[in-house]
């Protein structure tokens, strides 16, 4: 069988799908239609394998306050809320766990990221991980962000990561 990721539908169901994660499957079952086709939130995309729904992410434009970098990147960047691709969501579905669905729509929105930074800017992409997921998102090269009082909110969980588009294999037709 072959995993396709495309944007989710109106039609599509998503009622059946579970991750484990009670609030990820919330968010999928009950908002993620109306964030997408009513308010324009973000974009949701499903991975499809048999006509069965394995996993989704969730992708929404975002910024990030240059305080949030470590010391040593803040020299690179200028002193403005800087434009990043937020990856809102991300599950894969009980049966479908260990098969790789995480990694291939993790890899699908670092190339929507490369596609926005090349089309209207983006210097990375950031993640609020929860902390069982910090590690698959380390294997990527996610680093944790400072957490600062008016700025990313201040609380144990989840943890705010960062992918700068650098450390992104980009390829582009130009």
């Amino acid at each position: 069988m072959s995993l396709r990721i495309r944007r989710l539908e109106p039609g599509d169901d998503r009622r059946r799908f579970t991750s484990g994660n009670p609030d990820l499957d919330r968010f999928f079952q009950r908002f993620a239609g109306q964030n997408q086709f009513r308010h324009h939130l973000g974009v949701t995309y499903i991975a499809v394998e048999a006509d069965d729904i394995s996993g989704f992410i969730t992708v929404a434009p975002s910024e990030i306050e240059i305080d949030s970098f470590p010391v040593d990147r803040r020299r690179q960047l200028p002193r403005y809320p800087l434009p990043v691709l937020r990856l809102a969501r991300l599950a894969v579905a009980k049966q479908a766990q260990g098969g790789g669905v995480g990694n291939a729509l993790l890899r699908f929105g670092l190339a929507l990221a490369c596609r926005t930074a090349d089309e209207i800017g983006c210097v990375g992409v950031v993640v609020d991980a929860k902390p069982e997921a910090t590690a698959f998102y380390r294997r990527y090269g996610f680093e944790p962000l400072a957490v600062i009082e008016g700025g990313l909110l201040h609380r144990p969980e989840p943890i705010p990561m960062f992918l700068p588009i650098s450390a992104i294999p980009c390829t582009t037709d130009r």
